[in-house]
């Protein structure tokens, strides 16, 4: 099993249903990271103006129906993520069975987000 993880928003979350986002109609796949350390740079680099709260899927690839490949970022990966790392792209949505876990994002007073935590169970 292969676990990568999917920022998206939690209100979109909670609604329900598969996870899918704007590039997947825009650019043919969803984003994810292939580990902590890498989503918190991503997040850093293009939510850290977000102010809606967001979650952090991790979804097991075995449990995907959609390709997942593992590519370069493009043009260039964000501070702190070397050009050797790869990032997993799901060409279809993310179906609810292949989240085996939701994160918080948590942010310190700057609005930098710092760390993953779990949600309560009822979230």
């Amino acid at each position: 099993m292969t676990r990568i993880l999917h920022l998206t928003e939690f209100a979109r979350w909670r609604a329900g249903g598969d996870a899918e986002a704007e590039s997947l109609a825009a650019e043919g796949f969803l984003h994810a990271s292939p580990d902590e350390p890498t989503m918190l740079a991503v997040a850093n680099r293009f939510y850290a103006r977000t102010a809606e709260p967001m979650v952090v899927l991790v979804v097991d690839t075995d449990r995907l129906e959609a390709e997942v490949r593992w590519e370069a970022a493009d043009p260039v990966p964000p501070p702190g993520v070397g050009a050797e790392v790869l990032f997993p792209h799901v060409y279809g949505p993310i179906p609810r069975t292949a989240v085996i876990e939701v994160l918080h994002p948590v942010r310190d007073d700057r609005g930098t987000y710092t760390a993953l935590e779990r949600l309560p169970e009822q979230a």
